[in-house]
């Protein structure tokens, strides 16, 4: 399996296409990622990527799996992902 683009070869990447210096594309990827984390509250959308969205799950039964033992797991907002169709379709390709 191919190792995932490191922060920096995305900055090269977006510096070659876009014309400006690496630095500044590196400024870019922070402001983006300070952007999503404010605004994961109201869903952050990247078009053709995809949205960050809250949830909220309920509380409920689990087992810990070393004992067998149920447990009560509480409830709790969480972070989720949500994949754009559009980049399904790039990665997967049409079915």
């Amino acid at each position: 399996m191919a190792k995932a683009m490191t922060k920096s070869q995305i900055a090269d990447h977006l510096a070659g296409k876009a014309g400006i210096t690496k630095k500044a594309a590196a400024e870019l990827l922070d402001d983006l990622a300070t952007l999503a984390h404010k605004e994961a509250k109201n869903t952050f959308a990247l078009p053709g990527i995809g949205k960050l969205v809250l949830a909220n799950r309920k509380a409920r039964m689990g087992r810990n799996p070393q004992t067998g033992e149920a447990i009560k797991i509480p409830a709790k907002r969480v972070v989720k992902f949500r994949v754009a169709k559009a980049a399904k379709d790039g990665i997967l390709g049409k079915r």
